[in-house]
């Protein structure tokens, strides 16, 4: 894979959740959707299709990082704004996605700086939630992981989806159209961030 396109942003759309039937799963293909809906070159990637150990120094210093953190980076890497819909579990996010970020800010490649894939990219978060708040408490914690930890450059803009259960029609959109096209504006941003960033 070669590096993100520096005239076209692509964006990156994935859940913290390997759940087949993930609400925030469905969250991250709508945003994929809706990005190639408004012209916005997009890639739906399941977090599944990249199962790792849970994050070990000395597995790390005996066999190097897994090759699922591998293939996860270099997706990341062709593509210039990240979209993460992020599951709340107990007011934080998933151990799957807090595992995946720790092996992914691990692996630096010849003539890399440290944590280069997170700081050179633009990231948008999201949730989607059964309860009232929409999973925002679990933003804040992921928020702090991307930003303070990863160095990453994080939209102010967040957009979640409370009441989930009955949040979505038949055509998997947002049944409320206010919020439908919220979510189109915070990708549109997305991606004007990633050209700016990579332009």
């Amino acid at each position: 894979m070669t590096a993100a396109n520096h005239s076209e942003p692509r964006l990156l759309f994935f859940a913290g959740s390997a759940r087949t039937k993930s609400w925030n799963k469905r969250l991250a293909r709508l945003g994929a959707s809706i990005a190639e809906a408004n012209g916005i070159s997009a890639t739906f990637a399941d977090l599944a299709d990249y199962p790792m150990p849970l994050y070990d120094g000395d597995l790390e210093a005996e066999a190097g990082p897994p090759e699922n953190a591998r293939k996860l980076k270099a997706l990341m890497k062709v593509h210039s704004g990240v979209f993460i819909a992020s599951p709340e579990y107990n007011a934080s996010f998933t151990p799957l996605l807090k595992n995946a970020i720790d092996w992914v800010s691990h692996i630096r490649d010849d003539g890399e700086a440290p944590l280069e894939v997170f700081k050179t990219r633009v990231f948008a978060v999201g949730s989607a939630s059964g309860g009232g708040m929409g999973g925002l408490r679990g933003l804040s914690q992921l928020r702090l992981v991307l930003e303070i930890g990863c160095g990453a450059l994080v939209l102010p803009d967040q957009f979640v989806v409370p009441r989930v259960g009955e949040a979505f029609d038949e055509h998997n959109h947002l049944k409320n159209k206010d919020s439908q096209e919220q979510f189109k504006l915070l990708i549109q941003k997305l991606a004007r961030a990633a050209h700016v960033l990579h332009g």
